[in-house]
């Protein structure tokens, strides 16, 4: 499958937006409408950081093993997925630009790298799933670190 990439703006300085982002735990405030159940584990954030979740995907509940492999600040992030009892890798890359004015182009790419060969011939099905729940992410993302007092 075709990597999902989704992305928004954010009315912070891309240091800001970085160091919210670099704190794995963090996610879960923009995500948990389908990833539930998180545990943290390792350090807060930057490389080794991780948490195990429960995603809330068409099909049987999963869950998922997200470990923070890449940490580049100010610019990128990038988290590799394991469940199905490792036959099912993903890969997720956020890409921070910083615009003008203090704002911050969030850009998330999500792909598989590898999964079970049932469920290979699902994927594309997945693909509306996941960019709708993915933009949904960003579009919470860019609420919850929008400055105070601002209409979001």
């Amino acid at each position: 499958m075709k990597p999902i990439t989704v992305s928004t703006v954010v009315d912070r300085p891309r240091e800001e937006v970085y160091e919210y982002l670099d704190v794995l735990a963090n996610h879960e405030a923009f995500t948990d409408h389908f990833l539930t159940d998180w545990t943290a584990s390792g350090p807060a954030s930057g490389v080794g950081a991780k948490v195990r979740v429960k995603a809330k995907a068409p099909g049987a509940e999963q869950w998922l093993d997200i470990e923070v492999l890449e940490a580049k600040a100010p610019e990128r992030t990038v988290e590799n997925a394991v469940s199905a009892g490792g036959k099912r890798r993903t890969c997720g890359t956020y890409t921070l630009t910083e615009l003008p004015g203090n704002r911050t182009l969030v850009e998330f790419e999500f792909g598989y790298l590898s999964a079970p060969a049932l469920e290979r011939p699902a994927l594309p099905l997945m693909r509306p799933w996941l960019r709708r729940a993915n933009e949904k992410a960003m579009e919470r993302l860019a609420e919850q670190l929008a400055p105070v007092g601002s209409a979001a």
